[in-house]
């Protein structure tokens, strides 16, 4: 299956579960209905994947976000723009991770 993904680095003054409630409403004004089934089909899925260099478990909210080193579509974006920041867990930069992923799929640009 393919999709469109992006990475991008804001500024924000909400605290992290105050920006994941924004998400979701953002996702909802998107049309995503959120189903309990995991990986299912949507229109659009917003993740927050670092906040900071803060580590951070909640039943709701993992930061960095868990799959981070297992998914090339994550990294390869993430990897242009910020290659050299350190995974808070891992210590490792993005680059490091991206080298190291195993994760075969393939990963296509689009200008």
């Amino acid at each position: 299956m393919n999709f469109y993904n992006q990475v991008i680095e804001l500024m924000t003054h909400l605290d992290p579960i105050e920006l994941l409630d924004k998400l979701r409403e953002i996702e909802q004004l998107c049309g995503r209905i959120r189903t309990s089934e995991r990986y299912a089909p949507r229109s659009l899925d917003l993740d927050i994947l670092f906040y900071e260099n803060r580590i951070l478990s909640t039943a709701e909210l993992k930061i960095p976000h868990a799959l981070i080193c297992q998914r090339r579509f994550v990294l390869v974006p993430l990897c242009e723009i910020a290659p050299e920041f350190i995974h808070p867990v891992l210590g490792k930069t993005i680059r490091q991770l991206l080298k190291e992923c195993k994760d075969d799929k393939q990963v296509l640009k689009i200008r």
